[in-house]
C-alpha cells in the first residue's frame, strides 16, 4: 500500500517515520519542506502539493493543526480532492470538527473516495515510539483494510463506529486533559501556600487517589518553569471550543470545561497563542504572587519522559 502523509508537525512526523519503518512506500508534503528533510533522507518521496500526494498513493494520512488547514488541504486549491482517484482513502488523524469532517467526507464520497477519522491521543513521545492511542471512525470494512497502517503508528487502536464517533471521544479526552492541568496548578498553589515542598507534593499526589497521567507527566513542566509540552494555547482553545460546541449540541452543561476554556482564553491573550497550554498555571502564579517551582525536573515534557521506561 502506498501512503501519503500531509502535515509533518509534532505528531505527523512521527506517524510518517513509523510508516516508513514498517515498510510502507511513503510520500510526504508540508507547507515547510524542511520539515520533511529527515523523512526524505529515510526514504520518503516529496510531493509539491496535497493533490500531487493524492495522485500518487492509495491512502493519504493528514495530521493538521486546525479545521481551516484541514479544509484547505482537502478541498482547497491543489487539494486532495483534485488528486484522488476512485477507490482511494483519506485518513484524518487530526483533531477535527465533527461536522466539517462529515462535510469533507461527503465531498470525497462523490469522487469514490472513502474516509476514516483516526485522531490520536497520548502525546508526541508516544507517537515517536508508535505506542500512541488511535481512535478510528468510519466504515468498518475500510478500517479493516487499513489495520496494518494503524498497527504501524499506534499502540492501542479503538474502533469507535461510524464516522464522527472518534471526533467526539477525542474532544472528550482533550477536555479532560486541560481540566486536569488547571486543577493540578490549583493543587500545587494550595500546597505552596501551605508551606509544603512542591517536589514532595508531586510525589505524594503521584502516590494518591488524586493522581492522573497529566499530573504525573505534564505538570512537571509547571514545576520546572518551562510550561513546554509541545502543545500550544491556540490548540487547547480550539479543542475546548469543540467541547463546548458538543455540549451545546447534546444539551450537556459543561460548567467545569467552560471555566477551563475561559482560563485558556485568558492565558492566550496574556502570553500568545504559541505559548504552551500549561501557561494557564502562570495566570494563577501571577494572581497569588508565587511561582510553582520544584528543583530537579527536566525543562520539557519530552526531557522528563526520556527518563521514564518506554511502553510497548
Amino acid at each position: 500500500m502506498r501512503i501519503g502523509c500531509v502535515g509533518i508537525g509534532n505528531i505527523g512526523r512521527h506517524l510518517a517515520a513509523n510508516l516508513l519503518a514498517a515498510g510502507f512506500d511513503v510520500t510526504v508534503h508540508d507547507l515547510d519542506r524542511s520539515a520533511c528533510a529527515a523523512l526524505e533522507a529515510a526514504g520518503a518521496t516529496w510531493a509539491a502539493s496535497p493533490a500531487a500526494v493524492a495522485a500518487s498513493v492509495d491512502t493519504v494520512v493528514t495530521c493538521l493543526p486546525s479545521v481551516k488547514a484541514i479544509t484547505a488541504v482537502v478541498a482547497g486549491e491543489s487539494g486532495l480532492l483534485e488528486g484522488f482517484q476512485p477507490g482511494a482513502t483519506w485518513i484524518d488523524m487530526s483533531t477535527n470538527d465533527l461536522h466539517e469532517l462529515q462535510r469533507l467526507a461527503g465531498l470525497l464520497a462523490e469522487r469514490g473516495v472513502a474516509t476514516l477519522e483516526a485522531p490520536v491521543t497520548g502525546g508526541a513521545h508516544n507517537a515517536e515510539s508508535a505506542t500512541i492511542t488511535v481512535l478510528v471512525g468510519g466504515d468498518e470494512s475500510v478500517y479493516q483494510q487499513h489495520a496494518a497502517v494503524f498497527d504501524a503508528v499506534g499502540g492501542r487502536v479503538f474502533y469507535m463506529g461510524e464516522l464522527g464517533k472518534a471526533a467526539i471521544i477525542k474532544v472528550i479526552t482533550n477536555m479532560l486533559a486541560f481540566i486536569h492541568i488547571a486543577a493540578t496548578a490549583e493543587a500545587y498553589m494550595l500546597a505552596a501556600k501551605g508551606g509544603i515542598d512542591l517536589r514532595l507534593a508531586w510525589e505524594v499526589i503521584k502516590a494518591s487517589s488524586g493522581n492522573s497521567f497529566i499530573h504525573e507527566t505534564e505538570s512537571t513542566t509547571i514545576l520546572s518553569g518551562s510550561y513546554d509540552i509541545g502543545f500550544s494555547l491556540d490548540l487547547s482553545c480550539k479543542d475546548l471550543g469543540f467541547a463546548m460546541q458538543l455540549g451545546r449540541e447534546f444539551d450537556v452543561p459543561l460548567d467545569i470545561a467552560a471555566t477551563v476554556e475561559q482560563l485558556n482564553i485568558r492565558a492566550r491573550a496574556a502570553y500568545g497563542g504559541a505559548a504552551g497550554s500549561p501557561m494557564v498555571a502562570r495566570l494563577l502564579e501571577t494572581v497569588c504572587g508565587t511561582e510553582l517551582r520544584a528543583p530537579g525536573f527536566p525543562a520539557t515534557l519530552e526531557d522528563y519522559l526520556a527518563t521514564m521506561p518506554r511502553a510497548g
